[in-house]
């Protein structure tokens, strides 16, 4: 294994850890992100499925009242901080871009509490544009595996641009989100399950895991 062939290595993480999205509306793409900030994938999912089982498009949401979303999205926590913004962002929508979402990302990023993640989520997921979304699970396994050597998630996604394919740029964002979860986990990762330990920085570092038999 070439261990400095990063666009070789990145497509096996997306073939082993694959993550389709199956919902692709720009709006409740949107919607789902802002509810996943700091919230469990199944957590985010029930107030997502809740949340559009009672209002389906973004005029539904704007004339609501924040209250009225408390409920339904309480799931994913800060439920009264993302409630506000949810209806916000759908009134900006209609008066701004008559309902619909931007596909640039200076515009999405105008929008309330949409950072550089969730915008770049939108772009790739709705829009199919080059766009690479850094969350915890990226920022982590790219230092890990010595691929960037940064400190902040907008750095990571500015050295990892340099030295990834356009065509990969979206799609490992959900396959290292995968591969965080069951492998490169933040604590007590599983290195010797990893096909990428003999690449990785972090993992030559730890002990040697033997099978013994008795």
């Amino acid at each position: 294994m070439d261990c400095r062939d990063y666009n070789h290595l990145a497509r096996e993480i997306v073939k082993r850890y694959p993550r389709e999205h199956v919902e692709r509306d720009p709006f409740k793409v949107l919607i789902s992100t802002i509810l996943s900030q700091r919230s469990k994938d199944e957590n985010t999912e029930i107030a997502t499925q809740r949340l559009f089982s009672v209002y389906t498009n973004v005029r539904e949401i704007a004339r609501v009242d924040p209250e009225q979303l408390y409920e339904l999205i309480k799931p994913a926590g800060l439920y009264r901080e993302k409630a506000a913004r949810i209806v916000e962002i759908a009134k900006i929508l209609i008066k701004k871009y008559n309902g619909r979402v931007p596909n640039a990302l200076e515009e999405l990023l105008s929008l309330p509490g949409v950072g550089r993640k969730t915008a770049n989520i939108v772009l790739h997921v709705s829009f199919g544009q080059p766009a690479l979304a850094v969350d915890t699970h990226v920022h982590r396994i790219s230092n890990r595996l010595g691929w960037v050597r940064t400190k902040h998630p907008e750095e990571t996604e500015e050295e990892l641009k340099k030295i990834l394919a356009p065509e990969l740029w979206g799609p490992i964002n959900g396959s290292m989100v995968e591969f965080g979860k069951r492998i490169c986990r933040p604590v007590k990762p599983k290195c010797e399950e990893c096909f990428l330990r003999e690449c990785c920085d972090f993992g030559k570092n730890q002990p040697t895991f033997s099978v013994q038999t008795r």
